[in-house]
């Protein structure tokens, strides 16, 4: 087998520059909360592919799905000869997702494909184009989820013009927008809707129940039912964006229950099959069917093989219960977080959801974003063999991720290596 440094060589001469990667290894196995490199070298995974491994990987019940699909078939297009793995998963998420109301799903392979087809589908069912997006948020990068998301450096930079008809307000982030309540940040963010769009023109809110490469921003309490509320009086479609947050990551099955909200449609993908591409929109029925038929599709779009392994995945976060394992992490990681705080005054803030959580570092003594530190600890914490990654508009947050899997052994060791990264601060 290559070594990470032939294999580096390799890539540079193959490997289009753009896509750059968090460490210099590369990986070779993995399981549980923790990873292998080509070398030999394990590292404890506080990343868990970008939430996408929330079994962990090569988890026993996907491995056997999968496997058995591949020798049945492995493709047939469900637009042309459709089976009943598309069929299963479709199923499970009218039941999984939030609200009890009759639903319906079409599956895709990504979470911006995800995105840009709930986007499609609200304009379609309301004859309406603007769409209305937050501070700090990101929904992928295609054309469309690239004007959706915020942040410019490094996934909008000289990839313009961009799609129109997308209208940014403030999000309500506990730690920077002067103390509001989640409800004051919503008649705040639906005013500047009101007077620059029009409530008559929106075909849909668009949020991320907490933010991912925004920050870990988890908005006030009231902020999402507020929205929720506005959107329904104003006839526009709310759409939660639980690509990061979904599948028990939060504690939840998926975020938008921890405050009762009911997504008329809701963006999945990530952690649904358990390391293969699949994505999802799902949503009420009377929205999901406004589209004509063969205006939603596409050629990979719940692949059989991706299907089998989202069945899988499902039964084994029931049988598991991983939205407790999710909690338990929390209750694990949170104190000791917080203890870290305690010792270093460039910690501003820990906040976060069950597997979700995040340490933004500033100054001492202000919010001002201290990406330079954010980077030094995040380097440490590689060089030790913690892999972890960073994120926020302002490059200052760190973001723990771990697979819900891991062991308590596990994330000692993990935490252990975070708190020594940051002694070197």
């Amino acid at each position: 087998m290559s070594s990470s440094g032939e294999l580096h060589r390799r890539r540079s001469a193959a490997v289009a520059r753009g896509v750059s990667s968090m460490i210099p290894a590369y990986v070779s196995s993995a399981g549980g909360g923790t990873m292998t490199d080509v070398d030999g070298r394990e590292w404890i995974d506080f990343a868990a592919g970008i939430a996408v491994t929330n079994v962990g990987n090569s988890a026993p019940k996907v491995v056997a799905a999968v496997k058995a699909q591949v020798e049945r078939f492995t493709h047939s297009c469900f637009m042309i000869a459709p089976y009943e793995q598309y069929v299963a998963v479709c199923e499970e998420l009218a039941v999984r997702t939030p609200g009890e109301f009759d639903k319906r799903t079409a599956l895709f392979n990504s979470g911006a494909e995800a995105v840009e087809n709930a986007v499609k589908i609200a304009r379609h069912a309301t004859g309406r184009q603007a769409i209305v997006v937050f501070d700090h948020a990101y929904h992928g990068r295609t054309n469309l989820t690239m004007a959706l998301t915020a942040k410019v450096m490094p996934y909008k930079q000289g990839f313009g013009p961009f799609a129109p008809e997308i209208y940014r307000v403030p999000m309500s982030y506990p730690f920077r927008d002067g103390g509001r309540s989640g409800t004051e940040a919503a008649a705040y963010a639906i005013g500047q809707i009101e007077k620059h769009v029009g409530a008559s023109n929106v075909a849909a809110v668009l949020i991320e129940p907490v933010q991912g490469e925004g920050g870990f921003v988890v908005p006030a309490a009231g902020f999402l039912p507020a929205l929720a509320a506005w959107s329904k009086q104003a006839g526009a479609v709310f759409i939660a964006d639980e690509i990061q947050t979904g599948f028990c990551r939060t504690g939840s099955w998926f975020a938008s229950e921890h405050e009762g909200v009911e997504p008329d449609l809701i963006t999945t993908a990530k952690g649904i099959a358990g390391g293969l591409p699949l994505a999802a929109v799902t949503g009420r029925a009377e929205i999901m069917d406004a589209v004509h038929p063969g205006g939603l599709g596409g050629t990979y779009g719940g692949n059989p093989i991706a299907c089998a392994a989202a069945l899988a995945s499902i039964e084994t976060m029931r049988e598991l219960d991983l939205a407790a394992a999710a909690r338990h992490i929390e209750s694990v990681a949170r104190p000791r977080l917080e203890a870290l705080a305690a010792k270093h005054p460039s910690i501003g803030e820990i906040r976060g959801r069950g597997a979700m959580l995040a340490v933004e570092l500033v100054v001492p003594g202000s919010i001002e974003p201290e990406a330079a530190g954010t980077a030094a600890v995040a380097r440490a914490a590689h060089e030790s063999g913690l892999l972890l990654l960073t994120c926020g508009t302002y490059g200052n947050v760190i973001r723990l991720l771990p697979p819900l899997v891991i062991s308590d052994d596990e994330l000692d060791r993990g935490l252990t290596l975070l708190e020594q990264a940051f002694a070197t601060l």
